[in-house]
């Protein structure tokens, strides 16, 4: 099974294109699904089968018990 990441990469303007990582090969595409799709078209064929998992990295924190 390949590992693949799929990193968000904001711009100077605010806007973010998606990075794919899979060993050497990467790819770069509007969303993470074009990423992921131009990221596929470079793996050997028997790595292409596809099993995704998400975890969503979030930048809120859980307030503490003095917080609230």
């Amino acid at each position: 099974m390949t590992k693949v990441t799929i990193l968000p990469v904001p711009d100077e303007h605010g806007d973010v294109s998606y990075h794919a990582l899979a060993g050497d090969k990467q790819s770069e595409g509007k969303t993470a699904g074009e990423a992921l799709d131009f990221l596929t078209t470079q793996l050997p064929e028997d790595e292409t089968g596809t099993l995704i998992i998400i975890q969503k990295s979030t930048s809120q924190r859980i307030p503490s018990s003095n917080a609230r």
